[in-house]
């Protein structure tokens, strides 16, 4: 593979992330999202939920895009009790660099300044991130449907106070050429200029000249088509770069990777979750576990029923909540909701109606077809087609964080 060809491929999985978070700017402003203000999003996502991949039905979201080269601003959390409250700050490479909330600062709430890396503020409640541009999103759980309007109550107690800014932009998106693609990619970069420690791997990426002000034009139809096709080996790359839940499957479950939602020099972990799982927490504030199925990219086949079984003497281990959510999945890589007669789209240890065995075990019954009355209630319905399956396990105990406790695997019914 030629250098340039290579230059291609490793820009695209740098910077994909920077589009997608770009991307997800731009969506929010173009339903009236404003930079610098928390919209809330209050009700929980169903089939319709598009804005982001691989989303949860267990919490309300609340989201502001946030330019600090305006100056600081003041973030407030509201007291949450023992409801699960997290409001995580990513930077424009989607590193979770803090997040508060039930974990961290814990349920009585606050108030935080958050600043951008040039600005000289100091204080006990200051945050700084290491580029301008910051999304941050909240995650306000629900216990139950009579428990919406309550979780609404703390939802609105979550605001930001700051200078206006302008929205930057705007940029291409993934879909984009390579042209276009790497032209927004520099200006995002030069906007939010990588930390040093990418510095060796930003060199090898010399021949593109991302640094320095990118220039298709300079590029000769020969080295257009090396190009061109290192684009679409970076594309292919992140597709099969492992995700949410990594790639390694123990007793049919893969397990996140330490580096998940902080990725360091990890660029094609980033990458492939910034493609299949944008905005994923790191483990100790949520484990993302992937099933593997039979079919290609783990997926399971919705035709055939299926069987998930936790023993009485081994529930998942958790402090906060369970989830097991289903996705039908996009040819590009990415998961969504579907839309079923239950309107269930995920079930977990506060799903009404969810009946445990008489000797403590609890079964679990997924597919397309129901398992039957007396089952409906413990049954996650799936498309007559693939689907996948991922279990979100917020605030892991340590035996589920370190490795100890193992997921049971999934049976065919």
């Amino acid at each position: 593979m030629s250098d340039l060809r290579t230059a291609a491929r490793d820009a695209f999985i740098y910077t994909l992330p920077l589009i997608e978070l770009a991307t997800t700017r731009q969506r929010g402003q173009a339903v009236g999202h404003k930079m610098g203000v928390f919209a809330h999003v209050r009700h929980l996502a169903n089939h319709k939920h598009r804005a982001v991949t691989t989303p949860n039905t267990d919490t309300l979201y609340s989201t502001a895009q946030i330019d600090l080269s305006a100056g600081p601003v003041t973030i407030t959390l509201p007291p949450a009790g023992d409801r699960y409250l997290s409001l995580a700050l990513m930077d424009a490479y989607t590193n979770n660099f803090a997040i508060l909330g039930t974990r961290t600062t814990g349920p009585d709430g606050g108030t935080f300044r958050l600043v951008g890396p040039r600005d000289a503020v100091e204080g006990w409640n200051v945050v700084r991130s290491p580029t301008d541009h910051v999304w941050a999103l909240a995650r306000i759980l629900v216990e139950s449907p009579e428990d919406l309007e309550a979780a609404r109550e703390v939802q609105a107690g979550i605001s930001l106070q700051g200078p206006p800014s302008e929205a930057p932009g705007p940029y291409a998106e993934r879909s984009a050429d390579w042209r276009a693609y790497f032209a927004s990619a520099a200006a995002l970069m030069a906007a939010n200029p990588p930390p040093v420690t990418d510095l060796g791997f930003l060199r090898t990426l010399a021949p593109l000249g991302l640094l320095d002000g990118f220039d298709p034009g300079r590029f000769s139809e020969a080295e257009a088509a090396e190009i061109e096709a290192g684009f679409a080996d970076g594309r292919k790359a992140v597709r099969g770069g492992g995700g949410l839940a990594g790639t390694e499957f123990i007793q049919g479950w893969s397990y996140p990777s330490s580096r998940l939602g902080d990725f360091e020099q990890d660029y094609l972990l980033r990458g492939a979750v910034a493609l299949g799982g944008l905005a994923a927490l790191p483990p100790a504030e949520a484990m993302y576990l992937q099933a593997e199925g039979p079919l290609p990219r783990k997926l399971f086949d919705g035709t055939r029923g299926w069987r998930l079984h936790f023993p009485a003497e081994a529930p998942l281990p958790v402090n906060s909540f369970w989830s097991l959510s289903l996705y039908e999945a996009t040819d590009d890589g990415q998961f969504y909701f579907w839309d079923n007669p239950l309107n269930r789209y995920a079930i977990g240890d506060r799903t009404p109606g969810l009946r445990t065995n008489p000797d403590g075990s609890l079964d679990i019954w997924i597919g397309h077809d129901s398992p039957g009355p007396e089952r409906e209630g413990n049954w996650l319905p799936a498309p007559a087609a693939p689907f996948a399956l991922f279990m979100r396990a917020y605030l892991p105990k340590p035996e589920l964080l370190q490795g100890y406790y193992r997921m049971p695997p999934l049976e065919i019914a």
